[in-house]
């Protein structure tokens, strides 16, 4: 097994993976609220922790990851405030919420397959875990972590003395700097509902009775029932993005080393934002786009994974149709590459598997693994195994042309020799409707994908 260096959140340094079990390798990654279509912002996270696993994969870990579904609680403020963000949905589109779930559940898994991300072991939705998320609210309670109000039930955060440590929070800051009415039912401002209730005269569909009381699971809570549920604590590796660092990632651990008594994770990766055209992604500003709207573009979501693989997870990436039309080139050159081994009997590779496991392996280091495969000769088996590191897709989408193609290709090159330029330019013509170009070399012609 190789030597994977990872940044972990805890240590805020890089060091060496070291998994609890080589086989049993456990990770899981905060998956998106299904209220609506996922962005380009949003899918960025999940190509990374793809590299994640792919490389963990090729270093012979066995890798049993969970990815969840947020179908409840996740209040428009990101914390407690505000309207459960399916029941937003729900309300705009004239569905009702489970509707809405199972719509953009499906349209969120059609994306991941589109993108060739690597399945994970489990995909678990947040309202099939409502018993044991109760389990550990009581589980909190009795230990005295918690104390209900008249909107909920909340985590007293003073009472877990290495709170503010995960994100270096300032709390007399947090006290003195908020925006917003500090709820006075709460004792401390960083307090965080586990459950709420349901307010009398709220349209809220998805609720549960606890304390004789409707209500329905905090954002927060999903998480730690979920991970102790499937995987058991501690887990090795917990994904999401920098966002999620001073409140959500922060409560889940607050919570689940409460309840549990022990550490939540090992490591915590957490990748950076992009902005589009130097911007943040935003409704108001209008460049949300979707795999869909790239489309309409022409450009595949491969290409899109390509730009994003083109960058490191931990640092702030600039999104432009400049630079994806960049990576959409990058790729076809690469499939291109894989055309011409259909053609010549071609020498002198020197592509090493290993030293390309060395970039990837070293913080996930993808930049530097694509400048490799740019300047390196490739042989088929070289190509498959770029294709399990990066799954793009690269040999199923560059199949070698049929014959009768090829008869269009011989046909061509013997009509140009005799001057027949008519027959010439209508194979031609007919070689572009198929997506292929000639080129015409000394060593005759050779056949290249134009998409």
């Amino acid at each position: 097994m190789g030597k994977v260096k990872l940044y972990n959140q805890l240590s805020k340094s890089i060091e060496e993976f070291v998994p609890q079990d080589p086989q049993n390798v456990k990770i899981y990654t905060c998956g998106p609220t299904v209220y609506s279509y996922a962005h380009i912002g949003n899918l960025t996270s999940y190509i990374y922790w793809d590299l994640l696993i792919r490389t963990l994969t090729l270093n012979n870990y066995q890798v049993n990851r969970v990815l969840n579904l947020t179908d409840v609680g996740h209040l428009a403020s990101d914390a407690d405030d505000g309207e459960d963000k399916l029941e937003k949905g729900a309300k705009k589109e004239g569905k009702t919420v489970w509707e809405i779930a199972e719509k953009y559940s499906e349209a969120f898994l059609n994306d991941f397959r589109n993108l060739h991300l690597a399945e994970p072991q489990k995909i678990a939705k947040a309202t099939d875990y409502i018993k044991e998320d109760i389990a550990i609210v009581d589980q909190l309670t009795a230990k005295g972590y918690t104390y209900e109000t008249s909107d909920g039930v909340y985590y007293d955060t003073s009472k877990f003395t290495s709170y503010s440590d995960f994100a270096r929070l300032d709390l007399d800051q947090m006290r003195a700097g908020a925006r917003v009415k500090f709820n006075d039912e709460k004792k401390n401002i960083s307090d965080f509902a586990v459950w709420k209730f349901v307010k009398p005269g709220e349209d809220h569909a998805m609720q549960w009775e606890y304390l004789g009381r409707p209500g329905y699971p905090g954002w927060h809570l999903e998480c730690s029932t979920i991970i102790q549920a499937e995987l058991g604590i501690p887990i090795d590796i917990h994904t999401g993005g920098i966002d999620h660092i001073p409140v959500h990632h922060t409560n889940e651990i607050a919570q689940s080393e409460a309840a549990f008594d022990k550490k939540l994770s090992n490591y915590w990766l957490h990748c950076d934002f992009i902005t589009i055209d130097g911007e943040k992604i935003s409704k108001s500003l209008g460049n949300i786009y979707t795999l869909s709207d790239l489309a309409k573009k022409d450009f595949s979501p491969l290409d899109f994974k390509m730009w994003v693989l083109q960058g490191h997870y931990r640092g702030t990436r600039n999104f432009s149709f400049s630079d994806l039309a960049a990576a959409k080139t990058r790729r076809l050159n690469w499939r291109n590459r894989i055309a011409r081994l259909y053609q010549d009997d071609l020498t002198n590779f020197d592509f090493s598997h290993d030293k390309a496991l060395e970039f990837v392996n070293n913080n996930l280091n993808s930049s530097e693994l694509l400048a490799y495969i740019d300047n390196s000769a490739l042989t088929m088996d070289d190509w498959e195994f770029v294709d399990a590191l990066l799954g793009l897709d690269l040999i199923n989408s560059t199949p070698n042309i049929t014959d009768d193609l090829m008869e269009k290709i011989s046909l061509r090159e013997k009509a140009r020799q005799e001057k027949d330029y008519m027959t010439a330019d209508k194979m031609r013509d007919e070689l572009a409707s198929a997506n292929i170009t000639i080129l015409d070399t000394e060593k005759g012609a050779i056949w290249q994908y134009t998409k």
